[in-house]
């Protein structure tokens, strides 16, 4: 039987481990041709091993992508058009906690980069994948992750909040330019989303999940494997009528009123630094686990 996305060709940054790396996973068992773009060279040889294992050896490439660098993002594009002959979906999903601390303390150099990798990086990756998509005549689908940060005041750091609402808006802006070549431009908003980069140091991942259990009415906290059936959805011809839309993928975490923000707010209040999340990069802050819940 057919997948969703059987014959789609896709490229997904932040592919190699997290909520992009079941993305991944699940857009091969669905039939896609996956693009894995991340800095990351060692998780994403294990999730090529994953892939191989799986039985998709043939349908999956790897290139290492720095998304805030044009000529990168203009080089996984050009792989999946030399690799696989087309391109149907970019899934816009690398991120990093970023620039983390009380206002009077941020450096503008970690504010910056901040935004060169959550903002900048959606900018590119959605600019050369509509070219692509544009000259090939096709339509498409783009799908940016945002994230509930984005949505209120209480949802993650100053920079990474502001970033990840100029992506829900950027979103929305670019759809409606973009509907006309029949491209349609999405975000996924997650909350809380256990992956590997949560759990740091001596945490268990089982710690961390159960803490994050009491975040938001829904009894189960989120995996990555929530986030990529979303992003199937919206990859799909399932979602064809849906376009400009951010997708709030939670648990009721916003429905109830998100403050993510209190129950760290002491230590970020007395330390300042940049986290470069599963990058491979060395952060300048640790704040056990994780700067925000939903990369």
């Amino acid at each position: 039987m057919s997948g969703r996305l059987e014959g789609k060709v896709v490229v997904i940054t932040g592919g190699a481990s997290g909520m992009g790396r079941a993305s991944v996973l699940r857009f091969l068992e669905e039939g896609a041709r996956v693009v894995v773009a991340d800095m990351n060279e060692g998780t994403a040889k294990e999730t090529l091993d994953l892939a191989v294992a799986a039985g998709h050896a043939a349908a999956a490439r790897f290139v290492r992508t720095d998304v805030s660098e044009e000529t990168d993002v203009e080089g996984m594009i050009a792989c999946a058009l030399r690799e696989f002959g087309g391109l149907d979906c970019v899934f816009n999903n690398a991120g990093v906690g970023g620039a983390i601390g009380p206002i009077t303390e941020i450096s503008v150099e970690d504010w910056d980069y901040s935004f060169a990798v959550l903002m900048r990086g959606v900018f590119l990756g959605t600019k050369h994948a509509a070219r692509a998509m544009k000259s090939r005549g096709n339509g498409g689908t783009i799908i940016n992750t945002a994230s509930v940060a984005g949505l209120s005041g209480g949802g993650g750091p100053q920079a990474y909040s502001a970033a990840k609402a100029g992506v829900i808006n950027f979103t929305r802006v670019t759809a409606v330019e973009l509907a006309p070549d029949r491209i349609r431009v999405n975000a996924i908003c997650p909350g809380g989303i256990l992956t590997p980069l949560i759990a740091r140091g001596a945490v268990s991942e089982e710690v961390v999940g159960s803490l994050m259990d009491q975040m938001q009415p829904w009894p189960d906290h989120g995996r990555g494997e929530d986030i990529a059936g979303a992003a199937l959805f919206l990859a799909s011809e399932d979602s064809r009528f849906v376009t400009g839309e951010a997708l709030v993928v939670d648990g009721g975490l916003e429905a109830a009123g998100p403050n993510l923000g209190r129950d760290r707010k002491a230590k970020r209040m007395t330390q300042a630094g940049v986290d470069r999340g599963n990058t491979g990069l060395a952060s300048t802050i640790d704040l056990g686990f994780g700067s925000d819940l939903s990369d």
